[in-house]
């Protein structure tokens, strides 16, 4: 079955707000492994403006479940933290400095040696290494060409064409899927995936690994709690 890695930036963006340390980031990283997620995801940015870096050091000290940091590996800074927190999966992401969220993956033709270079310090270092590209072939070829152990999929095109034709909208992620399937790639999703549209994504995308949901899971967490909406997450991932 697909896994769940819970993103839990959100609950750092709620407690910043206010300040103090309610929600508790490591308790809500606790809790979602305690009710069933597979994984727990991260995404500090240079400016901290959600999860900061002491966060993340203290959600390593705390849970034995899969640990995802995403991240810019140009900044210096992000690879000093995963190198010395040493998660399970370190994903690179093409963000700039102040970009509000993720909005497009790597040139993987473009930055090929870049990737190559960085890619190589962090499996020398034992950690799994996932790359974020968009459903294009040739980004997904030139990702083998970097030596990546995973591509993540970003799939805010497929979550905006869902309501519009459910398969249009996801052919291109299969056609993405089916050529890291074949070259060898382990494979991972996320971005905009939500109740309503990941149960056909999990069943139609062959040989995916892990999707990694914050946003949506923590909204519904609002209206049916933490425990529940990871459940019902779950549950959409059931026959995947």
């Amino acid at each position: 079955m697909t896994k769940l890695s819970v993103n839990i930036n959100k609950f750092a963006t709620l407690r910043n707000s206010r300040g103090g340390n309610n929600p508790d980031v490591v308790k809500a990283a606790i809790d979602a492994q305690l009710f069933g997620a597979d994984g727990v995801t991260v995404h500090p940015r240079p400016d901290e403006r959600h999860i900061r870096y002491k966060d993340v050091y203290d959600i390593k000290k705390n849970i034995t479940t899969e640990f995802n940091i995403e991240g810019n590996p140009q900044e210096q800074k992000f690879v000093d933290l995963v190198l010395a927190v040493k998660p399970t999966q370190v994903t690179l992401v093409p963000d700039a400095l102040n970009q509000v969220t993720s909005n497009h993956g790597w040139d993987t033709v473009a930055n090929k040696k870049y990737l190559q270079d960085t890619i190589s310090i962090f499996k020398h270092a034992g950690i799994r290494v996932s790359i974020f590209v968009d459903p294009d072939l040739k980004m997904v070829e030139g990702a083998a060409e970097t030596r990546t152990d995973r591509v993540e999929l970003y799939t805010e095109g497929y979550a905006k064409g869902f309501a519009i034709n459910k398969e249009t909208a996801i052919e291109q992620y299969i056609a993405a899927a089916r050529r890291a399937n074949a070259l060898g790639l382990g494979l991972n999703a996320g971005h905009d995936l939500d109740l309503n549209n990941l149960s056909y994504f999990a069943q139609n995308i062959p040989g995916l690994d892990e999707v990694s949901i914050g946003h949506a899971l923590v909204c519904d967490a609002l209206y049916v709690g933490y425990e529940n909406a990871i459940q019902l997450y779950k549950r959409q991932l059931k026959h995947s």
